[in-house]
C-alpha cells in the first residue's frame, strides 16, 4: 500500500519540518537528493513505503504493550544481562545526567541478533542468545519481534544504501562485510509510563542525548513527544517537535556516521522532554519501537 504524502505534517512554530524518503520511488537520485539535503540539515527525515505491514507494524505494537502489560515481577526476571539483552525498568537509564535529577520515565526491552550460547560469536560483546518471555506467559511474542527485528533490519539496509550514494559511494558499500555486513543491531521497545515530564525541575521522559551507532529507526504511536535541537552548540537552545506519522519510519543519524562522515552529515540532539502532553493530566502511555544499526 503506497503513503499518502499529504499526511505529513506541516512545518509550524514549533513543529520540525523533515524530508520524507520514499523507497518504492524508482528515481533514486531523488531520494539521495532528499536524504543529502536532511543529513546536511538536521539528520532527521521520514522514510514511507518500506515495505512492513501496517497490519504487522500494528501487531507489533499490540504485542509490546502486552509484554509492559506483564507485572514487574515478571519482568524484572528478564532484567537486560551483560550482553544488553533484556528488560530495562523506569529510571534504570539516565541519557542526559546534567540536566536529569532522575532516571528517564521509562521502560524498554533490548533484542539483538539472535545467537546461540555455544556460538563462538557469543563470546564477543552485545552477541548472544536473546532474553524471551516464556510463550505460556505471552504466546508468539517471540516470532512476532524476530520477524519484526528481520524486517526493520532490511529498511536500514535500504537506507544505509542511500547514505552510501549520499556521500558519493558504491550503493552498496556499507553492506560489505568489513562495514556493516553482520551488524550489531538492536530492537528496542519503549513504554513511557504518562508521567508529564517537567523540564524545568529536571524530569524527563527520556533526556537529550544523540545516538551512538550508524542510523536509527523510531516507530511510534500517535502520541506527540519527540523533540530535535538543530543548533545543540547554541544558546538558546530552541527544541522543535517531531510529529508521528502512521506508516512512516522516523529516521536518525548515529555518532558513528558523523564520524565516518567528517562531520559533513549532521547529528542532533533529541529527548522526549514532554512524551505526555496535557496539562494538569496525563494521557494514556506513549510506546515507541526502534531499531539502531551500528
Amino acid at each position: 500500500m503506497n503513503f499518502d504524502e499529504r499526511k505529513l505534517p506541516a512545518a509550524s512554530a514549533n513543529m520540525a519540518a523533515l524530508n520524507c524518503i520514499d523507497l518504492s520511488d524508482s528515481d533514486i537520485q531523488k531520494s539521495v537528493s532528499l536524504l543529502r539535503q536532511a543529513c546536511l540539515d538536521s539528520g532527521f527525515f521520514y522514510v514511507v513505503n518500506h515495505g512492513i505491514r501496517p497490519e504487522f507494524m500494528d501487531e507489533v505494537f499490540s504485542q509490546s504493550k502486552r509484554f509492559f502489560s506483564l507485572l514487574l515481577d515478571e519482568k524484572m526476571k528478564l532484567l537486560r544481562n551483560e550482553k544488553n539483552r533484556g528488560y530495562t525498568p523506569l529510571l534504570d537509564e539516565h541519557l542526559d545526567p546534567v540536566n536529569q535529577i532522575h532516571g528517564d520515565y521509562k521502560e524498554g526491552y533490548y533484542i539483538g541478533v539472535e545467537v546461540p550460547e555455544d556460538d563462538p560469536q557469543a563470546e564477543k560483546p552485545f552477541h548472544g542468545p536473546n532474553l524471551w518471555p516464556t510463550a505460556d506467559i505471552l504466546p508468539g511474542w517471540r516470532e512476532t519481534m524476530e520477524r519484526y527485528h528481520r524486517e526493520a533490519l532490511e529498511v536500514a539496509r535500504a537506507v544505509a544504501r542511500i547514505i552510501a550514494l549520499a556521500l558519493d559511494l558504491d550503493g552498496n558499500f556499507f553492506d560489505q562485510s568489513e562495514m556493516l555486513g553482520d551488524p550489531i543491531a538492536i530492537l528496542r521497545l519503549l513504554h513511557y509510563e504518562g508521567k508529564i515530564s517537567e523540564p524545568e525541575r529536571g524530569i524527563y521522559g527520556a533526556g537529550a542525548h544523540s545516538d551512538f551507532g550508524l542510523l536509527t529507526l523510531l516507530a511510534t504511536d500517535d502520541v506527540i513527544g519527540l523533540q530535535i535541537c538543530k543548533g545543540k552548540h547554541v544558546e538558546p537552545q530552541i527544541w522543535e517537535y517531531v510529529s508521528p506519522v502512521k506508516g512512516a519510519f522516523i529516521v536518525n543519524l548515529g555518532d558513528l556516521l558523523e564520524r565516518w562522515s567528517n562531520c559533513s552529515f549532521r547529528l542532533l540532539s533529541s529527548c522526549c522532554p514532554v512524551s505526555i502532553v496535557l496539562s494538569n493530566a496525563c494521557q494514556p502511555a506513549s510506546q515507541r519501537i526502534i531499531l539502531r544499526k551500528i
